[in-house]
């Protein structure tokens, strides 16, 4: 299925025309980026730590990289923004990116001052940087935030606790999908965003 994002030119994305897929759809909203981050935070904060508290830390990570987000574009739509969380436009995206630098470099200060355990701080500063480069590319073309935020976590996952969490590539894999049967991406633009989020694993290379 092509997406109505494959042409990229700026200020021409539309909501997809094709039939809405009611499976696609359950898929993409469960394992959107905030709720993804949330339990993926969590589980790389209790490794990090090695104890309860560790599950503190990655809460925070997650309130930063995840709702926070999630909160702005909600703030967003109410003001009339934006139609929906995912905001078809890519030109209209910017914002959301600098929102996300942002609360993820406070939520990393916070952890330098806390002594927060250096895996969940090393997390954080990987997701950091691939929101940098997902806003570069994102000025060119629309790669997909969601497959790479499925795939990071899953990647940080299994940098911090064990590989057996590869096998959470089967949801990434399932992201893909929705976004691409949703018309909001092409494959490559979910490859790409997939791609880039599996990179982030290597950050733990410099602990």
């Amino acid at each position: 299925m092509t997406s109505p994002d494959t042409t990229d030119t700026p200020g021409t994305d539309t909501a997809p025309a094709s039939p809405d897929n009611a499976t696609a759809r359950t898929v993409t909203d469960v394992f959107q980026p905030r709720n993804v981050l949330l339990i993926g935070m969590l589980g790389i904060g209790l490794a990090a730590a090695g104890h309860w508290t560790g599950l503190l830390w990655g809460f925070l990570g997650a309130l930063c990289a995840g709702l926070v987000p999630a909160g702005y574009i909600e703030w967003e739509r109410g003001r009339g923004t934006w139609g929906d969380r995912h905001v078809v436009d890519r030109t209209k995206r910017a914002p959301i990116f600098f929102v996300i630098l942002g609360s993820i470099g406070t939520g990393s200060v916070v952890m330098v001052l806390g002594n927060a355990p250096t895996g969940i701080l090393v997390a954080m500063l990987a997701l950091w940087a691939m929101t940098v480069v997902l806003l570069a590319v994102n000025t060119v073309w629309k790669i997909s935030v969601d497959a790479a935020v499925a795939s990071a976590v899953v990647a940080l996952l299994a940098a911090a606790h064990s590989p057996w969490w590869l096998l959470g590539y089967a949801m990434t894999l399932a992201v893909c999908w929705s976004r691409v049967a949703l018309g909001y991406h092409s494959v490559a633009q979910t490859v790409a965003g997939a791609s880039l989020g599996a990179a982030t694993a290597g950050a733990f290379l410099l602990i």
